[in-house]
């Protein structure tokens, strides 16, 4: 059945929903008859979100707000008005994020920015709206925007990888406080897209890719999942399936298990026996 908090009258706020998957999932949201709220920066950005938005689905009210997730006053100011206009959320979905290329030497300025709207903007929005929505006894949803790159680990981006596995770790403790907390009908959730043809990952291509899913199939995966109260909510694509995502996420895990070096999927010594370990 539907999650019980995504029906008409309810509230979801959507960071990062000017555009990719946030666009498409305050989209949908709307289409539930939600009151949904697009977080986002870019006054002109936010304001062509709005009225997609608007223009999908007729039967809700859209709002648009310019926020930075690292800011942490401005969206405690964004829960403040949702209180006092609509009793309080019922859906946060963190889905702002950023992507930079770099080493584990690379410009501090860079991996601090990628911290603060990867991870602290997690926190940063479940610390602003969570409590208010565990106390209201309603029930409701926290959705979190990870990443494989959050569990693999794969060279190349690490302070991606390393926000994308904090906000893995920190919804994993948020999910396991809220159904410790006696009353509270709200569940967290970890959305960990596929290869999602977006903003931030297209770089120069204009059209999607064929081994690329649309953010619209990744929000389909996800409404589904949410139906079946998925905390893990692995998101295959068009190149590769659930099967050998699961591989590769027990390869990660087995270099601790068979103390291997680490990131040994990568290799060189290591690299038969994967193949190997994926054919079996």
């Amino acid at each position: 059945m539907p999650h019980p908090a995504l029906r008409a009258g309810s509230v979801a706020v959507v960071t990062g929903g000017a555009s990719g998957i946030g666009l498409e999932a305050a989209a949908r949201f709307a289409d539930f008859g939600m009151a949904v709220v697009i977080v986002d920066i870019g006054a002109d950005r936010l304001e062509d979100a709005r009225r997609e938005v608007s223009s999908r689905s007729r039967r809700a009210v859209v709002h648009a707000f310019e926020a930075d997730v690292s800011d942490r006053p401005a969206l405690d100011a964004l829960a403040a008005e949702m209180d006092d206009r609509y009793g309080g959320v019922d859906v946060l979905m963190n889905n702002a994020g950023i992507g930079a290329r770099m080493d584990a030497f690379g410009e501090v300025d860079v991996w601090r920015r990628v911290l603060e709207v990867n991870l602290w903007g997690v926190i940063n929005g479940t610390q602003a709206f969570g409590p208010a929505m565990a106390a209201s006894g309603r029930p409701g949803l926290i959705i979190n925007t990870g990443s494989k790159q959050g569990i693999t680990t794969p060279p190349g981006s690490p302070a991606y990888n390393v926000s994308k596995a904090g906000v893995k770790a920190y919804t994993e403790a948020l999910e396991h406080q809220l159904r410790n907390t006696e009353g509270c009908k709200v569940s967290a959730h970890l959305l960990i897209p596929g290869y999602v043809f977006t903003g931030m990952t297209a770089g120069d291509q204009v059209e999607k890719p064929p081994s690329a899913w649309t953010p619209a199939e990744t929000v389909d995966f996800m409404l589904t999942s949410l139906d079946k109260r998925d905390f893990y909510i692995l998101c295959p694509d068009n190149d590769v399936p659930r099967e050998l995502d699961e591989k590769r996420i027990l390869w990660a895990a087995g270099d601790i298990v068979e103390n291997r070096p680490p990131l040994s999927r990568w290799h060189p010594d290591y690299g038969e026996a994967f193949a190997a370990f994926i054919k079996r």
